[in-house]
């Protein structure tokens, strides 16, 4: 028998039916492949960070890269970006981030939308065209076999990052590897700032929501790491 969909108990988003493909998270809407989508279709996850980036996009040229179903792209356009670009490698995840901007504001010229490589897209445009990135990046290690090409895949990612972004912008950079701790994740960061000769300073220092909670014996569960970062 089909369940209705229901308010979690913070009201912050409407946990998916049987009926719909539909959620609502924060007031607004995203289309959600609940069999086949990544993480159950959604990052919930992700939530807390996407409302703090709302903060920061009003009058802001907007660079989500790796976007999936678009989640920051839309809280940027609800805090009034200039404009919004979303990029993500899935031809799959650009439709449906394309069918979530009709949903919550259709035919807003503010948004565009690529399926391209995201290190060809950062190499492609020029310097200055965005002062607020968002780097969410699938995880880089899923094993620790794989720390090192990760740390070096999270070094050139947010220094190309940092060679892009205008002269006082504001990047989010994520880390969602559980094999990946949180200092090694800020070393490869501030490596990269480093390499870019770019003055740094953090402005938030990110983690999953209390819902996603951390055993003390576990310290692998703090599996996503974030950064605010101002880049002068």
């Amino acid at each position: 028998m089909p369940y209705k969909a229901q308010l979690d108990p913070q009201n912050q988003y409407i946990i998916g039916s049987y009926e719909t493909d539909v959620a609502i998270e924060n007031g607004l809407k995203f289309h959600v492949d609940w069999l086949k989508g990544q993480k159950t279709g959604f990052f919930v996850d992700q939530r807390e960070n996407r409302r703090l980036l709302e903060t920061y996009s009003k009058g802001r040229r907007v660079l989500n890269m790796f976007c999936y179903t678009g989640g920051f792209s839309f809280y940027a356009m609800r805090g009034d970006a200039q404009i919004v670009h979303s990029v993500d490698s899935s031809a799959k995840a650009i439709k449906l981030t394309n069918d979530n901007v009709e949903l919550n504001f259709p035919s807003d010229s503010r948004h565009e939308a690529f399926a391209e490589d995201a290190f060809k897209f950062l190499d492609s445009i020029q310097k200055d065209d965005y002062d607020l990135v968002i780097l969410d990046p699938p995880a880089f290690a899923k094993h620790k076999s794989a720390l090192k090409n990760a740390l070096i895949g999270y070094r050139k990612l947010n220094a190309k990052a940092f060679e892009k972004i205008k002269s006082g912008g504001i990047l989010f950079t994520f880390s969602c590897s559980q094999a990946v701790n949180r200092e090694q994740f800020r070393l490869a960061v501030f490596s990269a700032a480093a390499m870019s000769r770019r003055k740094v300073r953090i402005l938030h220092q990110l983690t999953q929501p209390a819902d996603h909670p951390i055993n003390i014996y576990h310290p692998e569960g703090e599996y996503l790491k974030g950064l605010v970062l101002y880049v002068e």
